[in-house]
């Protein structure tokens, strides 16, 4: 008879559940969140599972590659549906959200999560890294400016460069003052050497990365959006449609719909909210900066005329999402022109 099994992951301990095709529960324990221990318990368990279940999230993609690469036959599930599906439970406990996986898993109501390559996940991982500092790089210069105000000292527009002048110029004179701005000016310079450093290393990375090298030929798209938005697609052949990728990544409209009850609200905005910033921050470019010769802004310019500027980035924004899949599936340059490719022929 078929099992199948469920395994809810913590940091120390995971708990996994079994049950056969009939739903009933064959084993259950509480074991190492290790891929080699979860891979050794299914061993001794001596029946090929149908089918393991493992909930997105922090540790599940490592626990994932580590089982597959035995080849236990696991599945990455969104957290979203799981969730969802255990709403009606009056208790919650790691023991029975494995029970659950585990059931959801028999019944195949569940959607498969993609497993990110380790060279997406170092990319991502720095693209965060770089994210962290510079939140911490404003946090720093806004709390300066308000220790400041709090005397009457307002330090008002300035630039990168700039910044630490103006401080000093307005802190002279002030013992207390020099000595916290010193301070804070100090992690500010540690920070900003940093912050230089990742993005150096990636540039460094999209000049050899052909498919970063690929995004760029669009408008309004640079190292930071090439690359969170290779790195979040990581295998174009993993979705049906390039349609499908703007719904993926929140950018579609959500919809209801019961009885004589029928509407469409605002995006989703499910998905990587990384993936869906960059977009939007792209569209926003082509629509503010000159860019000639491209039919993508003329089509945004039209929206904008009909339904606003905002609407349009929204867009624009789910359009560049199909149009850089594409270039990822066809492995072609961006066409400023519908006719460019006739025209060509």
């Amino acid at each position: 008879m078929k099992q199948y099994a469920g395994i809810d992951v913590s940091l120390e301990y995971s708990s996994v559940c079994v049950v056969d095709a009939d739903g009933r529960i064959v084993r259950e324990a509480k074991l190492l969140s290790e891929p080699d221990a979860l891979t050794a318990w299914f061993a001794e368990h001596g029946v090929a599972m149908e089918r393991i279940g493992l909930e997105a999230g922090p540790l599940s993609q490592w626990l994932y590659a580590g089982m597959a690469k035995t080849g236990l036959a696991v599945e990455l599930i969104e957290t979203r549906h799981v969730r969802a599906a255990f709403k009606t439970m009056p208790v919650k406990t790691d023991k029975k959200d494995a029970r659950g996986i585990a059931q959801l898993m028999r019944l195949g109501w569940f959607r498969p999560v993609h497993c990110k390559s380790l060279a997406a996940q170092e990319v991502r991982a720095l693209l965060t890294a770089r994210k962290l500092i510079q939140g911490k790089l404003h946090d720093i210069e806004m709390s300066i400016r308000s220790i400041l105000r709090g005397f009457g000292l307002k330090v008002g527009p300035t630039t990168r460069r700039t910044y630490a002048a103006r401080i000093c110029e307005l802190i002279e004179g002030h013992p207390t003052l020099e000595a916290i701005a010193a301070s804070l000016l100090k992690a500010r310079d540690a920070l900003a050497d940093e912050f230089a450093c990742f993005e150096r290393k990636l540039r460094v990375i999209a000049r050899q990365d052909d498919k970063a090298r690929r995004l760029m030929t669009a408008p309004g798209v640079g190292v930071l959006v090439a690359l969170t938005f290779a790195a979040a697609v990581d295998a174009p052949e993993r979705f049906r449609t390039s349609r499908a990728v703007g719904p993926h990544f929140g950018l579609t409209p959500k919809k209801y719909q019961s009885g004589e009850t029928d509407y469409s609200g605002r995006i989703s905005k499910i998905g990587d909210v990384g993936v869906r910033t960059a977009l939007y921050e792209a569209a926003n470019v082509i629509l503010t900066r000159p860019v000639k010769g491209s039919d993508l802004k003329t089509w945004a310019l039209a929206v904008a005329r009909r339904a606003g500027p905002r609407k349009a980035r929204v867009a624009l924004a789910r359009k560049l999402a199909v149009v850089l899949h594409r270039m990822l599936r066809d492995g072609t340059n961006f066409l400023p022109r519908k006719a460019a490719p006739a025209m060509a022929g």
